[in-house]
């Protein structure tokens, strides 16, 4: 997913009724952009980081600007952290296309918020002839805690949790669910964080044993552009074997 136009930089001052981000631009003027991310953002909100904002061409929007990129240092020196949970959908669908997936190899293109569940929208349906439809949630993950490993999520998410039920459910319908753990950061290994969210640890324990599929991919991010170009390594307890 290329950004359209160059990215804004500046520093933050604040983030603050979960949605907003008060940045002061480069010139010295200060905006108030759009965080679409709804998440605790541990680790990525500290007053003064460098920040970048996207100016999408939508006269109707209240706020001119939205907050794509942080940087954060997690042990390695300064590194670049999507922070725009509008787009993880996108990217994933981009790399599907792509091929970058081998298990979706054989399956038509990706079908984008499309109803199932109960009152839901799956993020992708994949279809196939001759191949049980496949449905994937899609979660960006941008919390780093020890060096190399990412973890999700980052607050209590019910929504993520009964997202995975209906996950299960569609396993047990005969068609197949992933699960893919979008991470816009450098990262080596994923894993859940259970202490932050154990009804969510607990929610994937039982989807797994389901039979729902697991998979953790890792971004590079940069002013540009933000690409699928590698997995990162499951590293999470569970008596259910790796996808």
């Amino acid at each position: 997913m290329r950004f359209q136009k160059p990215l804004i930089p500046g520093r933050l001052i604040q983030r603050y009724k979960r949605f907003l981000a008060d940045v002061e631009l480069e010139g010295g003027e200060i905006v108030t952009a759009h965080c679409a991310n709804p998440g605790a953002m541990l680790g990525l909100k500290a007053p003064g980081a460098r920040v970048w904002l996207s100016e999408p061409d939508n006269p109707a929007r209240k706020l001119r600007h939205s907050w794509e990129l942080v940087e954060a240092d997690f042990g390695d020196g300064p590194t670049l952290v999507g922070v725009n949970t509008a787009h993880p959908n996108a990217i994933v669908a981009e790399a599907i296309a792509a091929g970058f997936f081998p298990e979706f190899a054989d399956y038509g293109p990706a079908r984008r918020e499309v109803k199932y569940g109960r009152n839901s929208r799956v993020d992708i349906l994949l279809e196939g002839a001759g191949l049980p439809p496949c449905y994937v949630e899609v979660k960006n993950v941008h919390m780093m805690r020890r060096r190399g490993l990412a973890e999700f999520p980052d607050s209590v998410t019910a929504r993520g949790a009964k997202h995975l039920v209906e996950l299960g459910d569609m396993v047990a319908t005969g068609a197949r669910s992933v699960m893919i753990y979008l991470i816009q950061m450098e990262a080596e290994r994923f894993t859940l964080a259970g202490d932050i969210d154990k009804a969510y640890a607990a929610a994937f324990e039982v989807a797994r044993s389901r039979g729902v599929e697991a998979i953790a991919v890792v971004c590079a991010v940069t002013l540009d552009e933000i690409k699928v170009v590698k997995r990162a390594r499951l590293e999470i307890p569970t008596s259910a074997p790796d996808a």
